[in-house]
């Protein structure tokens, strides 16, 4: 079997942190980048030239960089019109295998993609280049990578504070990488993040308030669900927006509180989690475990009703959101 093109490679998966990371380290270990000379940047809008790119020698440089992303070209083939990625899947698949040896001297294609297909090329790739994936981690995971971060700048960071970071802004290493360095600022060395921190500094997930609000709701407390719905106009969020949001948390909500009657145990399936979501099934439980099935139900065709008489005109969307929520809590 033939030896692997270390300069032939694709990256692919959500967690971008971590995939640029190892992009950065590529190009500089390949040196001087002259683009349009030796680095070549392309995308689905022009990867109809990459073969003619990997044949055009770098002038007056020994090799050259093609970065590929976002190309199309991982996809599962679809109709071959002219222009579109279908349409070279194969050719390029075809062309990197033919081609290896003498593309070992002369260039390092690197294809980055968010989602892939394997398909014809990605079978090819896996022959006779290297393939790198990139899911988002574990929360355990992430905390861990947190609180070192935290030790290297001499901060304290409990595990629970670090998980409730994690709870509040997702699991995006980069997005968590901005946040922490916040944290890290406001702490000062010797200093120590805690909770109330968290709250006051860190930008929250959209779906980590419609969390909020939904236990306000669950609670009665309509006060504070309304302070919520407040903070999410402010952050200029969209009313249409917000209740899509709540529209699609409270039909987990339903669908967890059928599960639980009916005694199944495939929730991260039937909600569609991610794997590194799992621990969002103890807080579906929870949060469905404050409603009656009959008022989810309820609470999932008003939210629907108002969907259809806002876009009527028959009724202001936001009044209509209030007044749902306000109905229930009375």
């Amino acid at each position: 079997m033939a030896e692997k093109n270390p300069n032939l490679c694709l990256l692919y998966g959500k967690e971008t942190y971590f995939l640029e990371n190892v992009l950065k380290k590529i190009k500089k270990d390949f040196g001087d980048l002259i683009k349009g000379i030796n680095y070549i940047t392309l995308d689905q809008t022009n990867v109809q030239v990459l073969i003619s790119e990997i044949q055009t020698p770098a002038f007056g440089y020994e090799k050259k960089l093609i970065l590929a992303r976002d190309t199309g070209l991982f996809k599962k083939a679809g109709k071959k019109t002219k222009g579109s990625p279908s349409e070279w899947i194969g050719k390029v698949a075809e062309y990197l295998e033919e081609h290896q040896e003498e593309m070992k001297e002369s260039v390092v294609l690197v294809f980055v993609e968010e989602e892939i297909d394997k398909n014809e090329l990605y079978k090819t790739m896996d022959k006779i280049g290297t393939i790198q994936s990139f899911a988002e981690e574990k929360p355990a995971q992430i905390v861990a990578r947190l609180k070192s971060i935290c030790q290297a700048y001499e901060v304290k960071a409990d595990q629970p504070t670090l998980a409730y970071l994690v709870e509040m802004c997702g699991t995006n290493m980069q997005e968590l990488i901005n946040e922490i360095r916040k944290l890290i600022e406001y702490a000062g060395k010797g200093g120590t993040i805690d909770k109330k921190a968290v709250d006051l500094l860190c930008t929250r997930k959209p779906d980590s308030v419609i969390f909020n609000l939904t236990d306000y709701l669950g609670k009665k407390e309509i006060a504070n669900a309304f302070r919520v719905l407040q903070d999410l106009k402010y952050q200029k969020e969209p009313t249409q927006l917000i209740l899509i949001m709540l529209y699609n948390h409270f039909k987990k909500l339903y669908y967890t509180k059928k599960a639980v009657e009916e005694g199944r145990q495939d929730l991260v399936t039937l909600l569609n989690l991610k794997p590194n979501q799992d621990f969002l099934v103890s807080k579906y439980r929870t949060q469905a475990g404050r409603f009656q099935t009959e008022d989810l139900r309820g609470l999932l065709e008003s939210l629907a009703d108002l969907d259809y008489q806002s876009k009527q005109g028959t009724i202001d969307i936001d009044i209509g959101l209030e007044a749902i929520l306000c109905q229930y809590c009375a």
